[in-house]
């Protein structure tokens, strides 16, 4: 390799490939008497003075345009670089002013929509207040977080859900499977928000409470009834807005609705058989009444007419026999097919009834045959 230049140097100066000798020692000069470091920039550095590259050296050495983009080639590569305001000057204070002016209108001003209400609370733990329906300002995000709720939104929970069994005992010790709805809305929303850990879960456990409550003290066929459902829904209501306030839970409900009054299904045939046997014995018992006053209003009538002939008799004793005793022998003849008139002119006997009878049946037309 005699002759060939190394990376280092030139090694026609007699030094051999690989050897380290006085001129490896060199700095750059301008001279090129001795090995140069590829590290430093051309004409840095003092002559046969070694030392390592930094950082300024590397990017200076890359042109007045800066450090290319990744990619960018060789030297004449493509290059990024901001566009400038008039002037010389920079557009970022610009933008980042910009960027904070919409930060602070989005995060700080906030539109509550009517029937709506939100809490405002310091970087999202401690509560600071309550805001109303309308155009609000708040310090921006994160120092203050606004949270939204429909306050007059009418919500509703089913108990026990669908295709469950709730079941709950009687007064007179009868088991009922009872549903029913609570319909509630939000009145206090701090309250809410911030007194009971689970408002959702205490209104269901509030609300079974006191159906199981109402129902104790009511027998089956009070609670069967129409009657007694709204009585029930009523006092169930009644209780548990007083234990919801009483909690300061921020709820007002609105109504309980009973949906379904079954008995178990085990004993569902059974109970059909004895609501039907008394539905018999409630027949029979109306039947029973209706014959009893049908027969005493005719015995009333009867007392009432005897009292009324008395009188009559009473005034008039002779008139009044003659009357009883041709209206007695009326009612009793005009049931007999005889006739007897005491005369010595005309039979003693007429059969007119048959008579009567043969005349008839001569005049109907013949029936047509076949029927």
């Amino acid at each position: 390799m005699a002759g060939n230049k190394n990376p280092w140097g030139n090694a026609g100066k007699g030094d051999e490939p690989g050897v380290d000798g006085p001129s490896a020692d060199r700095g750059s000069g301008g001279d090129g008497d001795g090995p140069r470091n590829p590290w430093l920039p051309p004409g840095g550095g003092e002559p046969g003075k070694r030392r390592s590259a930094s950082i300024e050296d590397i990017f200076k050495g890359r042109g007045p345009e800066g450090p290319r983009r990744s990619g960018g080639g060789g030297p004449g590569g493509p290059t990024f670089r901001l566009p400038e305001r008039p002037g010389g000057k920079s557009w970022v204070p610009i933008i980042a002013g910009g960027v904070a002016a919409l930060w602070l209108a989005v995060s700080s001003v906030h539109f509550v929509q009517p029937g709506e209400q939100a809490v405002v609370t310091w970087l999202g733990g401690a509560y600071s207040g309550t805001l109303d329906s309308g155009t609000n300002f708040t310090a921006p995000w994160p120092i203050q977080m606004v949270e939204k709720e429909n306050v007059t939104q009418i919500r509703s929970e089913e108990v026990p859900g669908t295709n469950t069994e709730k079941l709950i005992l009687t007064s007179d010790q009868n088991l009922v499977d009872l549903s029913y709805l609570i319909r509630w809305n939000i009145s206090d929303l701090a309250l809410y928000k911030y007194q009971l850990n689970d408002p959702r879960n205490a209104l269901l456990e509030i609300g079974e409470a006191a159906m199981r409550a109402a129902v104790a003290r009511r027998n089956l066929d009070t609670v069967l009834t129409g009657a007694g459902r709204a009585e029930i829904e009523q006092d169930v209501r009644q209780r548990m807005q007083a234990r919801l306030n009483a909690y300061r839970s921020g709820i007002m409900v609105q109504g309980i609705e009973i949906n379904k009054v079954d008995p178990p299904g085990r004993v569902e045939e059974a109970f059909k058989d004895v609501s039907s046997a008394q539905q018999d014995a409630d027949a029979a018992i109306n039947r029973s009444r209706a014959v009893a006053q049908q027969m005493l209003a005719r015995a009333q009538g009867d007392a009432s007419e005897f009292n009324n002939i008395y009188e009559e008799y009473r005034l008039a004793p002779e008139v009044t026999r003659r009357r009883l005793y041709y209206e007695t022998m009326e009612a009793v003849l005009s049931k007999t097919d005889k006739t007897i008139v005491e005369s010595g002119n005309v039979t003693p006997y007429l059969p007119l009834p048959e008579l009567q009878r043969r005349s008839q049946g001569a005049v109907q037309p013949p029936r047509p045959q076949g029927e």
